[in-house]
């Protein structure tokens, strides 16, 4: 037995060695980042999350040579804040984002806020975002003007334009950015067909573009966002609709990415990250993806809305087909890349962490602690602590007991639903089925200290609580 602990001690001392030398050896070289964001992607939307009736292969070879974060949560149930979270390592309610922004808003990220793009540049990072933007329409929001070097993309949802079946048409046309320039005033349906694709070769143009330097690339895909729209070299594919012929796209499109790294030299160099804003749009039908059986969906605090996959895929540093069920949240994305660049945090306080402890595995227990469930304009509607949640009494968005819709019109939801307090055991029961509130007083007692700190920091609107630490969003002052 001692020779056996000695030999597996040895053996690891070596990995920790040769794993340190790499991450070295590879920041002396500058990592590049691509982080690949799509909208309204459910648990259950990939092969390897139980996904029926098509296949995301290229997606799945990511978590077979890399890491599954089973445990990630988006920054928020909806989509402006969710990006808003991502991109600034904060809450969204702490930066003044909820929602999502419509068209002829006025408000947008901050000027005083730092993105990841603004923090990578610090150390001389290339950096573009190609697809979906929505952190501000007007000129002073823009992405070039928050670290970007390159925009290609939409300044808000894809069904904000006048042709959105739903029947979205009051809103205004949907424009087509490069840069700062408007290139198409009136988005049409046979642009969308093309953005997954034509999103995809921008991405792998700028990678061989600028091979030379590091390089951070924010590819936030519209898809598969409602309404849903494919190129004709997937129509049809799929044997669940035209959801999965849109997944079937997006797969394909990170295949191009990752094949385009192997071949420039650059996979070893470069740090891939994949997820979601939020959960599906359930009351879309066959135009949602899937929880995985999670409960509730998109707009909600409840595990469907919040918990998404999240892939990294990193040679020779990932050990390959690892699974991780740690708690971690999408403000952690800004903290580990700046680590790994050796770029200094924003001045403004984060709350997000590292998360290269864990990608690298020398830390097993994970450097999160606890996670805030806020939703609506500043409404706590739960807390966890990675093991039990803690869903405080609120109203909110519930899809149970309606039909859903289909082929892009929309279901009936209750909005104001009562949701009463419940605790789960998010181990035994993921989809809080069953309220233990009653049975566990002493678990109650600490999770409620966690919903204080929450509503002391950010405040709280269900119970009237300030808050003494949150910011205000840009604004563009009314003529």
């Amino acid at each position: 037995m001692k020779i056996n602990f000695f030999f597996a001690a040895t053996v690891f001392i070596i990995f920790l060695s040769v794993n340190s030398f790499t991450i070295k050896a590879q920041s002396e070289n500058q990592v590049n980042f691509i982080v690949i964001y799509l909208d309204d992607m459910g648990y259950g939307d990939l092969t390897t999350t139980g996904a029926i009736g098509y296949q995301t292969p290229n997606i799945d070879k990511m978590a077979a040579n890399g890491m599954f974060f089973t445990r990630y949560y988006a920054p928020q149930a909806v989509c402006s804040a969710s990006r808003a979270g991502l991109l600034t390592g904060c809450y969204p309610n702490r930066i003044g984002f909820a929602g999502a922004l419509g068209p002829t808003s006025r408000v947008g990220i901050s000027p005083e806020e730092e993105t990841i793009a603004e923090v990578l540049k610090k150390k001389g990072y290339a950096t573009a975002i190609f697809g979906k933007w929505h952190l501000g329409v007007q000129e002073e929001f823009l992405p070039t003007r928050h670290g970007f070097d390159e925009f290609y993309g939409i300044p808000y949802s894809n069904d904000m334009w006048p042709f959105h079946p739903g029947g979205s048409h009051l809103f205004p046309d949907l424009p087509l950015f490069e840069n700062e320039n408007i290139i198409t005033t009136a988005v049409t349906p046979e642009h969308q067909k093309q953005f997954t694709t034509q999103f995809t070769e921008r991405t792998v143009e700028f990678i061989k573009r600028n091979r030379q330097q590091p390089f951070f690339i924010y590819l936030a895909h519209p898809m598969p966002h409602v309404p849903l729209f494919v190129s004709e070299k997937f129509e049809g594919k799929s044997k669940q609709g035209l959801y999965g012929d849109v997944m079937m796209e997006i797969d394909w499109g990170i295949g191009q990415i990752i094949k385009t790294l192997e071949e420039t030299g650059l996979a070893e160099n470069t740090l891939v990250i994949f997820t979601s804003d939020n959960g599906p749009w359930l009351n879309y039908g066959n135009h949602a993806g899937s929880t995985g059986g999670l409960r509730e969906g998109k707009g909600t605090s409840f595990e469907g809305g919040q918990r998404v996959p999240c892939l990294m895929l990193w040679k020779g540093v990932v050990s390959p087909g690892t699974v991780n069920n740690k708690l971690v949240a999408g403000m952690d994305i800004l903290p580990t890349l700046a680590e790994i660049a050796g770029a200094p945090l924003p001045e403004r306080k984060i709350d997000g962490v590292s998360l290269l402890p864990l990608i690298t595995g020398e830390d097993i227990e994970g450097p999160r602690k606890f996670f805030w469930h806020y939703y609506r304009q500043n409404n706590l509607e739960a807390v966890q602590d990675g093991i039990w949640k803690l869903v405080l009494p609120h109203p909110g968005r519930t899809y149970t007991g309606f039909e859903p819709g289909k082929d892009g019109l929309p279901g009936k939801v209750n909005e104001n639903h009562p949701h009463e307090a419940g605790l789960y055991d998010l181990r035994r029961d993921p989809g809080e089925n069953y309220n233990l509130i009653e049975y566990y007083p002493e678990i109650v007692e600490k999770l409620q200290k966690i919903a204080d700190e929450a509503r002391n920091d950010l405040g709280d609107n269900l119970t009237g609580a300030q808050g003494l630490n949150r910011r205000e969003p840009g604004r563009i002052p009314e003529n």
